[in-house]
């Protein structure tokens, strides 16, 4: 039996374990002071229902300078905020959260995706007709809430919030992590983002990353290499929080936050305890059940006259990607070995012991994987083949 006064250290220690952890929390649940809002839904009417109490989340990297001190824009070379004055969407991400809270799906939605952009009122007040356009046109032409309705209306999933990252989000983010390690298979030396990298294993600091996930014209796959090199970013991303304990620590994780919070955007549903409850719930997560992927495509230079190139989605896969979603069911499937017929019965003993062996074998067989959405998980190795 413990003596009193280690009982009374013991007992010491862990109100003060508590307490230190109830203070971390605390302000966890204060970082919205600094959120900035966007009316993301607007008026939106006639929206998908919700199908279960997964979380649907629309991730959008706007290239807004706003935020940027002097010397990162003068590092990054993207001019200065009132030459670059306006926002694009440079990255549009649809995540969704599984009702367990144990898994989760990111999903790149190329900008250039031929979209029907719907009937809606201009400045000027003027009705203007529905037309086709690029899907980063809905959010330069109507801002978050024509972007949330144009995706709603392909993918027929509700959106629940809206978090919109600008470049000075992005970075405070990545250095607020200590910097994220990539992997480049090739040299890198891109004219437009002014990224020069060596082949091999690099950890980059906020602006180099910056550089890194716009990079798209060093190895002629445009926009799509781009996404996938973002996926895997993402991946290293989570990879570095979940590895150095950000998830699980709360004095850290409000540092991550506050880092990032800084310079986002969010609808204005998104509160505090909707904050501290995500992150509390994030500790479920594992790499391994974090899944990136492009949505299916099935032609990736699309003529249309007065748009230009376009990317077309999968009539087949793109539904059933988020018919799935929208049912919370997984995105891979796992088919279950067959065990094989035994063999005949035989009296002789060594027939007896190697059916037995093979039932043994066949039962233990490993499972397949079905992977046809082409998903990588976010513990995979960052050298890995992009698909």
């Amino acid at each position: 039996m413990k003596s009193s006064p280690t009982i009374r250290i013991i007992t010491v220690l862990s109100i003060g374990v508590v307490f230190a952890s109830s203070l971390a929390w605390f302000g966890l649940g204060h970082v919205t002071g600094s959120l900035k809002r966007v009316n993301a839904f607007g008026e939106l009417r006639s929206r998908p229902e919700k199908a279960s109490t997964a979380l649907n989340y629309l991730l959008v990297g706007s290239d807004t300078r706003e935020g940027l001190t002097k010397a990162e824009l003068k590092t990054l070379r993207v001019g200065s905020t009132a030459s670059a004055a306006g926002k694009r969407s440079d990255t549009i991400l649809l995540v969704h959260i599984s009702k367990a809270r144990d898994k989760a799906v990111i999903i790149s939605l190329p900008r250039d995706t031929l979209v029907t952009i719907p009937q809606r009122t201009g400045t000027d007040g003027k009705i203007i007709p529905a037309t086709p356009a690029k899907l980063n046109a809905a959010f330069n032409w109507g801002g978050a809430p024509l972007l949330v309705q144009v995706i709603e209306a392909m993918t027929q999933l509700r959106i629940d919030n809206y978090i919109e990252i600008n470049f000075a989000g992005f970075t405070r983010m990545v250095d607020a992590l200590g910097g994220i390690q990539v992997c480049t298979k090739t040299d890198i030396n891109d004219p437009k983002s002014h990224l020069v990298l060596k082949a091999g294993i690099h950890t980059l600091n906020g602006i180099e990353a910056l550089k890194y996930v716009r990079t798209r014209d060093f190895d002629g796959m445009g926009d799509l290499g781009r996404m996938q090199r973002q996926q895997q970013f993402m991946s290293s991303v989570l990879r570095k929080a979940m590895s150095t304990g950000v998830l699980l620590n709360p004095v850290k994780l409000i540092k991550f936050i506050n880092a990032a919070l800084a310079t986002v955007k969010t609808d204005s549903s998104l509160n505090s305890s909707d904050l501290v409850t995500l992150a509390k719930q994030a500790r479920n997560l594992s790499a391994s059940k974090i899944r990136t992927l492009t949505v299916p495509l099935s032609n990736i230079n699309y003529s249309v006259p007065g748009v230009g190139s376009t990317v077309v989605w999968d009539p087949v896969l793109a539904p059933e990607l988020f018919q799935r979603l929208r049912n919370d069911l997984t995105v891979v499937d796992v088919v279950a070995p067959t065990p094989s017929a035994s063999a005949s019965p035989s009296a002789s003993g060594s027939n007896k012991a190697t059916n037995t062996t093979t039932a043994k074998a066949s039962a233990s067989a490993t499972p397949t994987i079905i992977d046809k959405f082409k998903t990588r998980t976010a513990n995979e190795n960052p050298c890995g083949a992009l698909k």
